[in-house]
């Protein structure tokens, strides 16, 4: 059992269930899975041994999914032949994560939790200002075109169709299967990765990105989830809640991201990714 705050069983409850609340409200306008905010707060404030955040926060990730990916795919938002193109590559990572999961120690995991935060804010911040230039086009490609990856979706922020092309599709296969091993490492969905990888290297809209994760990081925890429920760091005290909470978040969360606009999006994706960095660092670093 997972060692926690002093506190009732129903006190607990209570506190996860709003903690993965909000997780879930911010992990699908990110989409980020929720366990970007979950773990940080079940180990430093909850104090829950990382491996049972770890476990509890992959079953989020599969619930924040479920609960937002229906209406990015409904309202246009969700690429979903991207998606499955690049799904090959995660579900191969997030295996390849969840058997190394268990030969790394636990400082270990804090620390590449926070290198890995720290290194996607830089990338997403070193673009913030083009949100606000005209997209450039980027050169053809003759294999998104094959395959038909690009699209286009209904603003609502802007009231306009916004159209795009997508490039360099394996460079993202390649960038997604290291999403899929940090995903299956640390249970966090990998959005903190695949986002990034999608908007920067791939050149799709940043709600075209957050929508697409949101859709695979679902596909890539399941793939990881059972090695987790096999070797024991599910503990369902802690995974019934979280799912709960984490799901009504990501539907909440679901109905405002057209209606934000791309650079307050950044910027909030910014501004999580670098608290959450320093924090997981700072344990990694002082143990």
């Amino acid at each position: 059992m997972a060692a926690v705050l002093d506190a009732t069983p129903f006190n607990f409850v209570a506190i996860v269930l709003c903690i993965s609340f909000g997780a879930g409200l911010l992990g699908s306008l990110l989409g980020l899975g929720g366990g970007l905010i979950l773990i940080p707060v079940l180990t430093l404030v909850l104090k829950v041994d990382i491996r049972y955040a770890v476990g509890a926060s992959i079953v989020s990730v599969i619930a924040t999914s479920s609960g937002a990916a229906a209406a990015y795919v409904r309202d246009g938002l969700a690429n979903m032949r991207v998606a499955m193109f690049l799904e090959v590559a995660t579900v191969a990572g997030a295996v390849t994560g969840a058997m190394l999961a268990g030969m790394v120690g636990g400082r270990a995991l804090y620390f590449l939790f926070g290198a890995v935060m720290a290194y996607s804010a830089l990338a997403m911040l070193r673009k913030l200002r083009e949100d606000d230039r005209p997209r450039k086009e980027p050169p053809p490609d003759a294999l998104a075109d094959r395959l038909g990856l690009h699209g286009s979706y209904y603003d609502v922020s802007t009231g306009g169709e916004v159209a795009y092309r997508v490039h360099r599709p394996l460079v993202g296969l390649g960038l997604m299967y290291i999403a899929g091993t940090v995903s299956g490492l640390l249970g966090i969905g990998s959005g903190a990765l695949k986002v990034p990888a999608m908007d920067l290297a791939m050149g799709l809209p940043i709600k075209v990105s957050t929508a697409t994760s949101n859709f695979m990081i679902g596909v890539t925890a399941a793939a990881s989830a059972g090695i987790y429920f096999a070797r024991g760091d599910i503990d369902p005290f802690i995974a019934g809640p979280v799912c709960v909470g984490v799901t009504l978040g990501a539907f909440a969360g679901s109905r405002y991201l057209t209606k934000l606009k791309s650079g307050s999006l950044r910027m909030l994706f910014i501004a999580v990714l670098l608290w959450v960095s320093y924090e997981m660092l700072s344990k990694g670093i002082h143990g």
